[in-house]
Parts: C-alpha cells; structure tokens; sequence
C-alpha cells in the first residue's frame, strides 16, 4: 500500500505495540536466517556488533525526523550470555532508523538491580540530534504522525536512510516486511530497547547519574 496523502496519523497508544511478537510473525514470511540476518549497508547499523540483552528505556517527549524506514531482524548476543534466558541468544527486534532526527528532552536509563544509569539530554531548550540514527526495540509507543508513508516495502528496497560513511542504503533482507516515510513526528515517545548506534550524536545539556528510579 502507498499512502500519498501529505500525513498519515496514528492516534494515542494505548500500551503500545510488541514488536518482537510483529516482527517475529512477519520475518518468519520468509528465509528467516537470510533474510533478516543480512543487512546490504556496510556502515552503522545497530546489528553489527553483539548486544548485551539487556533492555533499554527511552523516552522522549517529542522526536522528529526526516528519512524513516522500519524493517524486522534478529540480534545477536555473546556465546552463553548470562541474559541469554530461554532466548537462545537472539533476540527479533524491530530496526527503526532515522536520516536526521532531532529529540527533546531525551531519557535513556538501564536497571542494574536495585538502581539505574540514567542519562538526560536535550532539556534545556535545545533538542538532541542525531545522524543516520538505528534503534533496535521489541516496544515502541506514542503518538505517531507520518508523511507520505509506504507500507509493506520490500526492506531490499528501501532508500530513505544513507550511511555517511559507505553512502550505501540502510536496508533490511529480501522478503522482509518494512515501512519508510518522508517525516516522522512522534510525541509522547516510549521505546524499549536493546542497541542504538548513530553516524553521529549530539547531546546538549548531558546528565549521566546512578539514581533511584529510570525514565
């Protein structure tokens, strides 16, 4: 389906959406190991090095960007992870990646048992932002406004986000459901996460404590 209206807009979430479970059921489409495990870009992708398996909060009360696109893979972590559980040591995510992105008031916190690392940004009047920046979550939510969106693109296909290093497209596997836009605005954002990477990261006004409860 293409949607050439200037905007398309999702209403408030209620609970969000479990993308690992969406995820999983669209990838298992097709060839699985192939399809998702292949990414075509040589350059910053969230699923190029071994994750730690262990989850992420961030928040944000308004992120925007231009160049979108939303693909199915599978992340790995270590031989025998300690977080492994009864994973096996992978993990379907949900790759959101973004060309630029500007977010306001970001939170980012990780629960080591009994406290949290908590790092803030962006909450001073001038927005955090980012360059060719790739989420990988099982959980997103918030209050969603896209423009000109496809969805149901091949992920081979997509050509919305570039790698500034290779100048290669960020693409998912063959077959494998995705979704891009033009621009993207979501407020109220909630993501739970397990990897980020990004061409480049700029945070003003960056906080970073141990503290009692996270985002």
């Amino acid at each position: 389906m293409s949607v050439t209206d200037d905007e398309v807009t999702t209403g408030p979430a209620t609970g969000g959406v479990r993308w690992k479970r969406f995820g999983g059921m669209l990838a298992l489409t097709g060839a699985v190991s192939a399809g998702l495990i292949t990414l075509t870009a040589n350059g910053v992708l969230a699923a190029n090095f071994s994750i730690s398996g262990m989850p992420f909060t961030v928040t944000a009360t308004k992120l925007y960007g231009e160049g979108f696109e939303q693909f199915a893979t599978i992340d790995n972590m270590i031989p025998n992870s300690p977080n492994e559980g009864d994973t096996g040591g992978q993990m379907v995510v949900i790759v959101s990646a973004i060309d630029t992105a500007e977010l306001t008031k970001l939170c980012q916190s990780v629960s080591l048992g009994g406290m949290f690392l908590k790092i803030t940004a962006g909450d001073a009047g001038t927005p955090v932002k980012a360059k060719t920046l790739i989420v990988d979550s099982d959980l997103i939510s918030g209050n969603a406004n896209f423009q000109r969106i496809n969805v149901g693109q091949d992920a081979s296909t997509l050509d919305k986000v570039t790698d500034p290093g290779t100048g290669e497209k960020i693409r998912g596997g063959e077959g494998v459901f995705a979704q891009q836009a033009d621009i993207v605005e979501i407020t109220d954002l909630r993501q739970n996460n397990y990897a980020t990477t990004a061409a480049r990261f700029t945070l003003p006004h960056l906080r970073m404590a141990f503290t009692d409860d996270g985002c």
